[in-house]
């Protein structure tokens, strides 16, 4: 198969898998779940998730029940500066998130 009959979330797939490929420490991915319907974002999730146990993930994302499925750690930032930076369910509980990116009144 070539890439370009991968259906919509399997190029970021083949995309990890491609930077896999040179065993990195680190992996940085830019709105990797971006595009995708639930049930390839789960299996994404799903997949940086076991990837975690071996490599350091740096990812940036606006799906927040994707990041928080898939993170240990998060980092809000707001404004270019760091606003919280915790576990996902710390950032939950965050007033100052809720204030900044869903109103006083939102949960997550």
């Amino acid at each position: 198969m070539v890439a370009s009959a991968l259906s919509h979330g399997e190029p970021r797939q083949l995309e990890i898998a491609i930077v896999l490929a040179t065993d990195p420490d680190v992996l940085l991915l830019d709105e990797p779940l971006a595009g995708m319907g639930s049930d390839q974002s789960a299996r994404v999730v799903a997949l940086l998730r076991t990837l975690a146990a071996d490599h350091a993930i740096k990812l940036v994302g606006h799906d927040m029940d994707a990041v928080f499925a898939a993170a240990n750690r998060i980092t809000v930032i707001a404004n270019g500066q760091v606003l919280e930076s915790g576990s996902p369910e710390q950032i939950r509980a965050s007033r100052s998130v809720r204030q900044i990116y869903l109103g006083d009144a939102a949960t997550l």
